[in-house]
């Protein structure tokens, strides 16, 4: 019989195909397989209507079968099987939806915008193979048909015997080149892995069998295949055993998941999801190599290993998978199209997130308090990310170290504790909680029995910032100017004070420069003798985060050298002041700088420092 040419333009757009289409060679074996489940489903499903087709469920299978010697790897199905008119339309036209479109849209590079169009993933085979041969009969037919082709040149297809219904496809594998490594689809640890990795949830068992020296198939009578995935089973029934086995196999994590998302959707688009949120962070957690995601399934198939798309940079630590018969995908199924059903899944499965969230926050504080040392930082960064859009969903989720209850608490916990005529949340920042405890200024606000949350993370002040405020109780820095719990009475005092010293404060900031914008009193530090507070938008903790970022934007805050107005270090400034201004320069330089150690702030000359201290101790 003479060889027929593909229907579509035959080797440039076969070799299109495979060389721009296909990333990952290794997919071939999860197309052959699909294809193989699909005309299991199909005997059956026509079985239940044609009383002629006498069909057991329990019989249906794909079998696999390796000859190393030979170079062979076979993939058989005993499905509906295809006639001699079926072979020559489902294998001899590439792209039958439109092959001169299909070719245009391959050359323009614009193979994600026509995806959907063109069932060519039997056309994968060729990646690894130099010559297919497919032999087919069709259900209810008495003759068996083979399909043989090496490629783009085209393919023949002639009678054969076939005992039974079904097809069998046959791929001589390539030999090894010079960057490809062809045996490894030989290796029938190899196979199964692909299996397992790809095909593990397909609907019929998939058994393998191996050939030997004399021809002798030998098979292995249990499936390599689960078969039922565990996000499809029902809830009811599933141990906790056994999602933290599946958890910790599938994503390789020796610790067990805080919690399980077990959750499916029906209606305008269906998918079932199995999701968890970890206990601890991958050990690439925080290199530019981790990748965010859900590996995606297409009825039980898989797609993406991991799907950017269904979850938001903020939960890039959720694990999981999602299964949906509804996405429609692209040419080799290696990526989806940007379409409504992923946008909805991706909705759906982040407010089931957040609800998980919030629940655990609730009953189980102790877990949750686990997940936010662990990525706190990332509900943060929800917050503030694209100009505050997902604040009102994130905000009742961070918690802070508070100072009156030595313990994490939500704003809500600390609003609900206010007085109803006191509108202020007081914040401290710190590198620690220790640290930030030992500030002058929380200090004085523990003295008025007032609450202050302790903020650690470089992002949290952006947060409040973010924020603005948490029902009408506005933020303030206790290191702020807008900080004071001074009376009208003591304010006035300190500001008739302040006004008696403007001349020597001046003095002293001639000797500072531009380091400081301006120098005070203040009666807000109880025993401390100094602190450093900021004035506008910029403040101290601000400054450290910014400029320690690996960019050239740099920032300095308005900083004020406060001085304790009932310290005796007040009575001694304007001692000197009035007798010599020479050791009150070096006094001012020594306050400055301690005043900047306390805040956690670096001391541009120690040495410095260090002879001032050193001189004036020795007199």
């Amino acid at each position: 019989m003479s060889k027929k040419q593909f229907k579509a333009e035959s080797k440039r757009l076969l070799d299109l195909m495979i060389n721009s289409i296909y990333t990952n060679k290794e997919i071939f074996l999860r197309e052959l397989i699909s294809n193989a489940n699909d005309a299991l489903d199909k005997l059956y499903y026509e079985s239940l209507t044609n009383k002629k087709l006498k069909v057991n469920k329990k019989h249906l299978e794909i079998k696999l079968t390796i000859d190393k010697e030979k170079r062979l790897l076979t993939i058989e199905d005993n499905g509906i099987g295809m006639d001699k008119n079926e072979l020559t339309e489902n294998l001899g036209t590439i792209a039958k939806s439109g092959s001169l479109a299909f070719k245009e849209a391959l050359e323009k590079k614009d193979d994600v915008n026509i995806i959907g169009q063109f069932g060519v993933g039997f056309y994968s085979s060729f990646m690894v193979s130099d010559k297919v041969i497919v032999e087919s009969k069709k259900a209810g037919e008495l003759q068996g048909y083979k399909w043989i082709s090496t490629g783009a040149d085209g393919y023949e297809i002639t009678p054969c015997e076939r005992k039974s219904v079904g097809t069998k496809i046959t791929l001589h594998i390539k030999e090894n080149e010079k960057e490809e490594n062809y045996d490894e689809f030989l290796e029938e640890f190899k196979v199964q892995g692909l299996v397992k990795k790809y095909s593990d949830y397909v609907t019929y068992p998939i058994k393998m069998e191996t050939t030997d020296e004399k021809d002798n198939k030998k098979s292995k009578a249990d499936p390599i295949n689960s078969m039922i995935p565990l996000w499809k089973k029902n809830k009811k029934k599933i141990k906790e055993e056994e999602y933290d086995n599946f958890y910790q196999e599938k994503f390789y994590d020796y610790t067990k998941p805080l919690r399980v998302i077990h959750t499916n959707a029906e209606g305008l688009v269906s998918y079932d999801a199995l999701m968890f949120i970890p206990a601890t962070a991958p050990y690439d957690f925080y290199t530019k190599e981790y990748k965010k995601g859900l590996e995606l399934y297409s009825n039980g198939v898989l797609i993406m290993d991991k799907c950017e798309d269904l979850l938001p940079d903020y939960l890039n630590f959720i694990k999981g998978v999602v299964d949906s018969p509804d996405l429609s995908l692209n040419i080799s199924r290696e990526m989806l199209q940007q379409n409504r059903q992923l946008k909805v899944i991706a909705k759906t499965i982040e407010k089931k997130i957040l609800k998980e969230l919030k629940d655990m926050l609730e009953n189980d504080k102790e877990k949750y308090e686990i997940f936010f040392k662990t990525f706190g930082v990332n509900i943060k960064y929800g917050i503030y990310d694209n100009y505050g859009a997902k604040k009102d969903d994130l905000k009742d989720l961070i918690i802070f170290y508070s100072s009156k209850e030595k313990k994490m608490v939500t704003l809500k916990e600390y609003t609900s504790r206010l007085n109803d005529n006191d509108d202020t949340i007081y914040y401290a920042c710190g590198e620690t909680i220790d640290k930030i405890d030992m500030m002058p200024q929380v200090e004085a606000l523990k003295d008025k029995k007032k609450e202050v949350l302790y903020l650690t993370d470089y992002v949290d002040e952006f947060v409040f910032k973010v924020l603005d405020k948490y029902e009408d109780k506005k933020f303030v820095n206790v290191s702020s100017n807008d900080f004071d719990l001074s009376s009208d009475e003591e304010k006035e005092k300190l500001k008739e004070k302040n006004e008696n010293a403007k001349e020597m404060f001046e003095f002293m900031k001639k000797e500072l420069g531009d380091e400081v914008s301006s120098i005070r009193y203040t009666n807000k530090l109880k025993n401390h003798p100094i602190c450093l507070t900021s004035e506008g938008n910029v403040t101290v903790e601000m400054q450290k985060v910014i400029n320690a970022m690996p960019t050239d934007e740099h920032i300095n805050a308005k900083l004020v050298l406060e001085i304790n107005e009932n310290h005796d270090i007040a009575k001694k400034i304007k001692e000197l002041y009035e007798n010599d201004k020479e050791t009150l320069k070096k006094y001012t330089k020594i306050l400055y700088n301690e005043a900047r150690l306390i805040e956690g702030l670096s001391v541009t000359n120690p040495t410095e420092l260090s002879n001032l201290v050193c001189e004036l101790l020795s007199k």
